[in-house]
């Protein structure tokens, strides 16, 4: 007699709406426990009074979080030992803090009390990130309730910068002032904000969930790389509004997002962002972290399944199709003197990769009021711009960004190439990446110096696989390791990924970079490696209609022997 067959089914993979609540890991359980938001009262009732050692574990190395507090890497632990200590080995008993920007807008007295904060608290550390933040560093818990204090007095928060949660939304660092603006998307970024930052029912998500809007044809906040992408464009019958993207992200699995070839109206934006959101949130996958993002839950439905879920279970109606949003216009990164649509003028200045200080912040504000402006813009690019400048102001206004490392006027590679935080302060990474990269943007400076007509290539330094530089959308993207030198010895080093990029002006469609087998360059060999690939590419690249090829083209039709 023959055994019954008994029926095997896949594992849950933690969906809300399909395998219930029950918490299936660690990090599920935390959450479920108590809210992370919960977590401020007792920083500021409990912790702030008692120090570091009263912190429970939960709390430290989770709930945190929500309010934008990581603790830091502590000095002097190699690269080599990232992956083999356990987390209260590495860590310091101070906090990076990261001060939300939504849109990257910011006025005179805000950026003022972010460089007092920093000064007075933060050992005068400030780095603008790629995603409109701005980190601080060397904070002590017992500080953090006066820096709330401050930061909400001028209408600032750390709320959810971190987390399980709606992180920081990306706006065009140009909404409202650009003369060749599509739409102002202010109004609708403001509302998210307003509605559900900070609304508990939406501060336990699988994993955490990026936004981008923009309605500036230069789609000037890498939309194609967050969760949730709003496009400004003009749809032939239905007039401004918004393309509709979802599932996009890097870190080791890189996925680009998807248009759900849905038009959204402004006034709508809100309540569809509000429904991606809650739609992640039933049915995104929390059994294994590594899986957690939207784009795997693009991936298991594409994009058809996932526009008729969100429309039939969570907005009750349909979005009209739309078209694709028109191919950007010109650079996104804003750097530069660039005239407003009402005849003042915008000025973008490029940092070494982020890296400022308190004492450059304060500087900013009172050289943009000297100047008779009272707002500042952050970008995706790691950029800073102050808007509303008089003409007869504009010279000194570059002089002054200059006088504080903030170059309008900026070499190819220092406009062009971004970074990680790094070994410096991040427990995750291998390897340093801000001074690697400025010893490079300075080393390219000189060694290119006689290839005049070179257009921008990009280059994004990350000092682990996480990807938060972006290395697989760069020209030349370096994912930090160890690596082994001409005498074999393990030090610092970068994979290297080639031919990446988002949707520009001279790039149609998104796209990823290239792996080379083997391919990898040491920490102090990025330079002359770098040399000598954009040399090998300025002689081999052909002529096209629309001018020399650019430099991911070539990068992906290369032989492998040219990547060298």
């Amino acid at each position: 007699m023959t055994a019954p067959r008994t029926t095997t089914t896949a594992r849950p993979n933690g969906q809300w709406a399909v395998d219930g609540k029950t918490p299936l890991n660690g990090n599920e359980a935390m959450k479920a426990a108590d809210n992370g938001l919960n977590v401020r009262e007792r920083i500021e009732n409990v912790y702030a009074a008692q120090g570091f050692d009263s912190i429970a574990d939960d709390d430290l190395h989770g709930r945190f979080r929500w309010w934008g507090l990581y603790t830091q890497r502590k000095p002097g632990i190699d690269g080599g030992r990232t992956a083999t200590l356990e987390p209260h080995e590495l860590e310091d008993r101070y906090f990076m803090l990261r001060v939300r920007v939504d849109g990257g807008a910011l006025t005179t007295e805000q950026l003022r009390t972010i460089g007092a904060i920093s000064t007075e608290f933060a050992r005068d550390t400030a780095d603008i990130t790629d995603r409109h933040n701005i980190q601080l560093h060397w904070i002590g818990v017992e500080d953090v309730p006066e820096i709330w204090r401050r930061l909400e007095a001028v209408g600032l928060s750390t709320t959810e910068a971190c987390g399980d949660v709606p992180r920081v939304i990306l706006g065009s660092p140009v909404a409202g002032i650009a003369a060749d603006e599509i739409i102002d998307p202010s109004w609708a970024i403001g509302e998210i904000v307003k509605r559900y930052i900070g609304d508990p029912e939406l501060a336990n998500l699988p994993r955490k969930f990026k936004t981008a809007i923009t309605g500036h044809p230069s789609q000037d906040v890498v939309h194609e790389i967050n969760d949730v992408g709003f496009v400004g464009l003009v749809h032939p019958e239905l007039g401004v509004g918004f393309d509709l993207w979802v599932g996009g992200g890097l870190s080791v699995s890189p996925r680009l997002g998807e248009r759900l070839g849905a038009f959204v109206s402004e006034e709508r934006v809100p309540d569809v962002w509000l429904a991606v959101t809650s739609l992640f949130r039933d049915y995104g996958f929390r059994r294994l972290r590594t899986k957690a993002r939207m784009k795997f839950l693009l991936a298991e439905w594409g994009a058809a399944k996932l526009r008729q879920v969100l429309q039939d279970e969570y907005l009750g109606y349909a979005l009209p199709d739309g078209p694709p949003a028109p191919q950007p216009t010109r650079s996104g990164d804003q750097v530069g003197v660039h005239e407003q649509k009402d005849g003042r003028f915008y000025i973008g200045a490029a940092p070494y990769v982020g890296r400022v200080s308190g004492t450059i912040l304060t500087a900013v504000a009172d050289l943009a009021e000297g100047a008779g402006s009272h707002r500042i813009r952050l970008t995706p690019h790691q950029k800073l711009l102050v808007l509303d400048v008089p003409a007869e102001q504009v010279d000194a206004v570059v002089t002054g960004l200059r006088a504080n490392n903030l170059e309008a006027e900026p070499s190819i590679f220092r406009r062009s190439t971004i970074a990680c935080t790094g070994i410096e302060f991040c427990k995750l990474a291998i390897v340093e990446t801000k001074a690697t990269a400025t010893r490079t943007i300075g080393s390219l400076e000189e060694r290119l110096g006689d290839l005049g007509a070179l257009t921008p290539i990009s280059l994004n330094i990350n000092g682990c696989p996480n990807s938060c530089a972006r290395i697989q959308t760069a020209d030349i993207g370096l994912k930090g390791q160890l690596v082994m030198d001409d005498d074999g010895a393990q030090v610092p080093g970068y994979q290297v990924h080639l031919g990446g990029g988002l949707a520009s002006a001279d790039r149609e469609e998104a796209g990823l970079g290239r792996t080379v087998r083997g391919l990898k360059v040491t920490a102090d060999g990025v330079p002359e490696y770098v040399e000598r690939v954009v040399r090998r590419y300025v002689a081999d690249r052909v002529e096209t209609p629309a001018g020399p090829e650019t430099f991911a083209v070539w990068a992906h039709r290369a032989d492998e022997e040219a990547l060298q």
